[in-house]
């Protein structure tokens, strides 16, 4: 057969053989024979039988190659004017399926598990695992430069002073003398304040 429509995830997909095709993500793995068995429609040329809803004996086989994350599909929600504003990311998991035989008539496919699929996606996996593995070097921290200006010395006590010091302590304090009391003036021998002199009497106007 030239060509076939399956169902798988939801989805239909239009195969042939040998082409390469992304389905939903399934539970094998890589270098295992994968068989599907919904057929909604098989052709061989002008000959094309369609099913209803499937095609009764009809399946593909293929071999799988490997399941990783597609690309990432950005969600952005907004409303106007509404300060509603939503902006995220979804990365599916997909199936790359190697295509095989399309077969009819309820016949079993011919295929064996991919050894060099096995050995490659085993080689691709030793390789990611030991990279994971591997410490990351840390670079040398660079050398500290001496600083130019020197920290001051402490000054220390002379050791000879300290049992002068000692002694000092030792004697008993010489009393201050007191201070003399200021003699207080009295109001006698304060000089006697000198009286302004008096006015002279302004001369009188002669009358007429």
């Amino acid at each position: 057969m030239n060509f076939a429509v399956i169902k798988t995830g939801g989805k239909q997909y239009k195969v042939a053989a040998n082409d390469l095709v992304k389905v939903e993500k399934l539970v094998a793995e890589p270098g295992d024979v994968v068989t599907f068995g919904e057929v909604l429609m098989v052709g061989n040329g002008d000959d094309v039988t369609v099913g209803a809803p499937l095609v009764a004996g009809a399946s593909v086989a293929g071999h799988l190659v490997g399941t990783k994350k597609s690309r990432t599909v950005i969600i952005q929600k907004k409303h106007r004017r509404q300060h509603f504003d939503r902006r995220n990311g979804h990365r599916q998991i997909l199936s790359t399926v190697r295509i095989g035989e399309i077969l009819i008539g309820g016949a079993k496919t011919s295929l064996t598990a991919d050894e060099k699929i096995r050995a490659r996606a085993a080689a691709q996996h030793q390789a990611t695992t030991a990279v994971i593995a591997e410490p990351v070097a840390e670079a040398p921290k660079p050398a500290r430069k001496a600083s130019a200006k020197k920290a001051p010395a402490k000054a220390t006590a002379p050791k000879a002073a300290a049992p002068a010091a000692d002694e000092a302590a030792a004697k008993p304090a010489k009393k201050a003398p007191a201070k003399k009391a200021a003699a207080k003036k009295t109001e006698g021998d304060k000089p006697a304040a000198k009286k302004a002199p008096a006015k002279k009497a302004a001369p009188k106007a002669d009358k007429e």
